[in-house]
């Protein structure tokens, strides 16, 4: 994969105007309405068992 992975918008405001950042290195990006900057970091590939993380548990929303 050769491709820089672009994000739609920015994670802390929303908005779209971002450009890739020269300082950051590989992955970085900068904002230019809220002038943060982030980076995006590939992981890797979740096998089908792999449970999504970063959500509530089942348990906490049983009634």
């Amino acid at each position: 994969m050769s491709e820089r992975a672009a994000p739609f918008h920015c994670p802390y405001c929303g908005d779209e105007d971002l450009r890739p950042s020269a300082e950051g290195g590989h992955g970085s990006w900068e904002c230019g309405s809220c002038r943060r900057a982030f980076q995006l970091k590939f992981l890797g590939l979740l096998s089908a068992s792999t449970p999504i993380s970063g959500g509530p548990s089942d348990d906490q929303h049983r009634d």
